[in-house]
């Protein structure tokens, strides 16, 4: 984020009370062409919770996402990413945001578990070929461990080949060896290859949108960059996207009204949606 607008985000925090960021951009978001039905169980869990949006004019396809927010597989709330719901649901697009269990409570592969048991349960309400898994950072990375030729979603009794599609926003997917000590504990290791997505890019893959800001010191784009070219190669449909001196909160943050100028990520989703 620029120096610029870091200024204006803390100037707005502070009205409002000293909100995180995400909560902030919650409190710009209008109420209006949706409704929100919270807390659905999708398992038996206190964290197998989930919120649905649903349009109050929807799409005659019927499409709907499921987005998996980031927080280094160790933080994160659904209740902070209404301003996504918002961008898509009130463009016709049913969406599920949920939550799942996080480190130290779990570790991998338990919130792929997680994810792909949501994913199951959206697939179940929406229909599985309507449906788009997205995510940004480390619930990029979940999207795409379910999207690529893994057993997560077959697990879960959903044909993977069946989704309509898979997004990711600023994803960490080539990013071995892990140096973290934190990281290295919530994924067991230093340099295990079943833990990043480029290691399943067998085909069949279903189509994959990929986006990255050129400027993410956070999750290099390199990431984005080396899981398209091996999407590709596996003869797969794939769009990679890469935003000019964008940062790595910035990708996501896009979709609220108040920061949509900072990237084109609500446009560049909403015309995959639509063509995919």
């Amino acid at each position: 984020m620029s120096v610029a607008r870091r200024g204006l985000m803390a100037s707005l925090a502070a009205l409002l009370g000293g909100c995180s960021p995400a909560r902030l951009l919650n409190a710009t978001v209008p109420r209006e062409g949706y409704t929100r039905q919270a807390d659905i169980a999708y398992g038996p869990l206190p964290r197998q919770k989930l919120d649905l949006y649903l349009p109050d004019t929807p799409r005659p396809d019927g499409k709907a996402v499921i987005f998996f927010y980031g927080g280094s597989w160790d933080s994160g709330s659904k209740d902070d990413y209404l301003f996504v719901a918002q961008a898509l649901a009130s463009r016709g697009i049913a969406t599920i945001i949920p939550d799942y269990r996080l480190y130290p409570e779990v570790r991998f592969p338990t919130f792929l578990e997680d994810a792909a048991l949501a994913t199951q349960w959206a697939g179940d309400r929406v229909g599985v070929a309507k449906l788009f898994i997205m995510g940004h950072s480390a619930g990029a990375h979940i999207a795409l461990m379910l999207a690529a030729n893994t057993p997560y979603l077959a697990k879960a009794g959903v044909d993977r080949m069946q989704i309509a599609g898979t997004i990711g926003l600023a994803g960490p997917y080539d990013f071995l060896p892990l140096t973290s000590r934190k990281l290295i504990d919530i994924f067991g290791g230093a340099n295990r290859p079943e833990i990043q997505a480029i290691t399943f890019t067998q085909a069949p893959l279903p189509p994959a949108l990929l986006i990255h800001g050129t400027a993410d010191t956070t999750v290099y784009p390199r990431n984005s960059e080396h899981l398209a070219a091996a999407w590709r190669r596996a003869g797969a449909p794939v769009e990679l996207k890469l935003y000019p001196e964008v940062g790595h909160i910035d990708v996501v943050a896009a979709f609220s009204d108040l920061l949509h100028k900072r990237a084109t990520t609500r446009e560049d989703v909403l015309a995959y949606i639509d063509a995919t």
